[in-house]
């Protein structure tokens, strides 16, 4: 009934908003909060190759970029999911083509404060702390100290990969939700702040925002597994057991300027400053064309 309800609320969106069509100027970019350093990055070395195009690159989450995209309201999706089928379907009837690109690769990274004594969960723990199962770190051996936990917000790719791919154990159709005393924050920057002031707390977020002020948790898939942290190499060879594929979308007719773009990001420099911002190549970068 909610999946039905969401699909009802967005065709809505899309009908009212359709009318709102691009001007036609310059390029927009929206979606994916984890990917929007990296995009705008992108924007701005294009534009040095490239000037005049006038690339406007905006967050929000993954959801809202799709959103717009189907109201053709911006040009290029960025996002930390696939679309779904019914997103696809919806865009089609609304005139538009979805074409895919994976753009970089990413680990959804675990994170406490550096104060926390635990260093390492398994996939199983981590689901059980987020569905409110364990509320105590006492309870995974830390100190008797109630969990605070953080979330992304529902429009979020992070949040429904995380939710898909640690809470339903791959099952994006499985009935298991965060628990709702789960904090649902605007941002992964607003999760790394609250974790790196609150010493009870856990949340999660894209490679692109590792810092200092969080401590890494390193997480095994099961029991009788190695922990892994996310790296270049973890996440490339699969065996960081929360990775994903980064997205970018275009019309599958999208204009010259958008395609160079698209060019862009798989080129040298492009994945370059995938590297740079702290995600993952999709090649080794010696391999990518100049």
């Amino acid at each position: 009934m909610k999946k039905i309800l969401c699909l009802v609320v967005m065709f809505l969106f899309v009908t009212i908003a359709g009318c709102s069509r691009n001007s036609g100027n310059g390029i927009q970019v929206k979606g994916s909060d984890t990917m929007v350093n990296l995009v705008q990055a992108w924007a701005e070395e294009f534009d040095k190759e490239n000037p005049g195009e006038n690339i406007s690159v905006t967050g929000g989450g993954s959801g809202t970029g799709i959103s717009a995209f189907i109201s053709h309201s911006c040009d290029i999706i960025s996002a930390s999911r696939k679309m779904t089928p019914e997103e696809v379907s919806l865009a089609v009837k609304n005139g538009i083509t979805p074409k895919e690109y994976v753009v970089a690769l990413d680990g959804i990274v675990v994170v406490v404060n550096p104060k926390n004594s635990i260093g390492k969960l398994t996939m199983d723990q981590l689901r059980d702390i987020f569905i409110g199962k364990i509320k105590n770190w006492e309870e995974v051996g830390g100190k008797n100290k109630n969990i605070v936990l953080l979330s992304r917000e529902i429009n979020s790719g992070t949040h429904v990969f995380f939710k898909e791919h640690v809470i339903r154990k791959g099952n994006p159709t499985g009935p298991e939700e965060f628990t709702s005393s789960c904090l649902l924050l605007p941002s992964s920057q607003a999760i790394a702040d609250e974790v790196s002031q609150n010493p009870d707390a856990i949340g999660y977020y894209g490679m692109g925002y590792i810092s200092k002020n969080q401590k890494i948790i390193a997480v095994a898939k099961n029991k009788g597994s190695a922990y892994i942290e996310p790296s270049i190499e973890t996440v490339r060879k699969n065996i960081y057991p929360i990775s994903r594929p980064l997205f970018l979308y275009t019309k599958i007719d999208a204009k010259e300027s958008i395609k160079k773009f698209i060019d862009f990001a798989f080129s040298k420099m492009g994945q370059e400053i995938v590297k740079k911002t702290d995600f993952v190549p999709i090649v080794t970068i010696e391999t990518v064309k100049k």
